[in-house]
């Protein structure tokens, strides 16, 4: 495999560099992170949560592997994975990030991708739940997977050529000071018919679709926004159930509308998402 460990750690109380030293990322301070054994490294400090446990639950993650596992979103890894390599140099090592990586489906097909391609990665993959990084952990142990958070990334400035958002809660300004000039985000949001069919069974009414934002985050130059679509057929009430629980609506619906949709056994899906370029503009 064309995957190399990340090697551009930052100590999340510090920011000094991180090296690996036996199973621990160690700085210059003498701070000390363990390597657990199931491969992942805890750089999420206690002083810095929000709750005792916070992200998705290990219920959610995973109905997340399951769903995802199963290739009903094929298409959007395929999409990222093309944008992501496209351009690159043949003999170059490129730094890529998964921020909020979940259970780290999107950054194992980007590496298959790239084995494909004769492309080198070096991959992290980060999420504040600490039962995500655990199933990507267990899934693959080539990409460096760590707990932490979006807001503070344990990442030194400017070493990233490209970061991977995924559905997640972008953080522009430490998205911009941990891409290199030149750098590329890839953000990728749900379009307004995304799952419309399954949020007309659980809703009374859905609210009008927000004109998509077209402005250029400070940092950056915004690029194409490229729409995949297509359908899906889901059969059997857990495979539905698996798809629900791994979306906000589970938490948005009402009891009667949670109801309806555990009565389904079968249900055809418009998947719709917009994957916006944003290229890491020069200075600030």
């Amino acid at each position: 495999m064309n995957i190399f460990p990340f090697q551009a750690l930052a100590c999340p109380l510090d920011g000094e560099p991180l090296h690996r030293v036996g199973a621990s990322f160690v700085c210059a301070s003498g701070h000390c992170f363990d390597v657990a054994s199931q491969g992942y490294t805890n750089l999420l400090p206690v002083q810095k949560k929000r709750s005792l446990d916070p992200g998705d639950s290990k219920e959610m993650v995973a109905a997340r592997r399951r769903f995802l596992n199963a290739g009903h979103y094929a298409p959007i890894a395929a999409a990222v994975a093309r944008a992501t390599l496209a351009d690159l140099p043949a003999v170059a090592v490129t730094t890529c990030l998964d921020a909020g990586c979940g259970e780290g489906y999107y950054l194992r097909q980007l590496a298959a991708a790239a084995e494909r391609e004769g492309q080198t990665l070096a991959l992290l993959g980060l999420d504040i739940s600490k039962w995500a990084v655990l199933a990507a952990a267990k899934q693959d142990k080539l990409p460096t997977w760590v707990v932490g958070s979006n807001a503070a990334l344990p990442v030194l400035p400017g070493t990233l050529d490209r970061v991977l958002c995924m559905f997640g809660f972008p953080v522009y300004a430490e998205f911009a000071r941990v891409l290199a000039p030149g750098g590329l985000l890839l953000q990728v949001d749900s379009g307004s018919d995304h799952l419309r069919e399954l949020r007309e069974i659980i809703y009374p009414s859905l609210k009008p679709p927000r004109e998509p934002d077209a402005s250029s985050p400070e940092g950056f130059a915004r690029g194409k926004t490229e729409c995949v679509q297509y359908s899906i057929e889901i059969a059997g009430v857990e495979p539905i159930a698996d798809l629900l629980a791994m979306t906000p609506h589970l938490y948005r619906a009402s009891a009667e509308g949670r109801a309806r949709a555990a009565a389904l056994t079968e249900i055809t899906l418009t998947v719709d998402v917009r994957l916006t370029h944003f290229l890491r503009t020069a200075g600030r």
